[in-house]
């Protein structure tokens, strides 16, 4: 029986990463120089497939790591809408009552405006899970967000 790989990637930084903000679903930052340079020195498996975040720094990753595969876009693997703290930084939010409501949570409280971990990872699931990989041949990458990620290795990687 022959093996698949999914080899899940972070898209690289942005100038909003570099100043530690929330950069989530409604900002379609570019990736900035410091991140595109990073990409360039990893060596990535080589596969037949590559899907992709919609938003800007997933594809703009996607074409600096595979130039020669074009990324088909995920709607539901974008990054989770942070509502009021979106692209906002610690030093921003600190002592506002409703980001100490949601860090009081542990972060399981929706984004006060945006959307829920569970919402989010119910979302970036449904849409794996949609993609229908285990029948196509070949080894498949998905460059996403941290977000997606972590919601697709909580949900499908082993051990659990």
């Amino acid at each position: 029986m022959k093996t698949m790989s999914i080899i899940l990637i972070r898209h690289g930084k942005t100038q909003g990463n570099l100043e530690g903000r929330y950069i989530g679903s409604r900002t379609d930052e570019p990736l900035c120089p410091q991140g595109i340079d990073e990409l360039k020195l990893r060596a990535y498996p080589p596969v037949v497939r590559v899907f992709a975040s919609p938003l800007r720094r997933c594809v703009e990753s996607a074409a600096v790591i595979y130039p020669g595969l074009a990324p088909v876009t995920v709607d539901g693997f974008r990054e989770c809408d942070f509502g009021a703290f979106e692209g906002k930084n610690y030093a921003e939010l600190n002592g506002r009552s409703d980001y100490q409501a949601w860090i009081g949570s542990g972060g399981e409280l929706p984004f006060p405006g945006g959307e829920s971990r569970t919402a989010m990872c119910a979302r970036c699931v449904q849409a794996f899970s949609a993609l229908g990989l285990w029948d196509l041949p070949g080894d498949t990458a998905i460059v996403a967000h941290g977000g997606t990620i972590m919601a697709l290795m909580s949900e499908f990687a082993l051990p659990r």
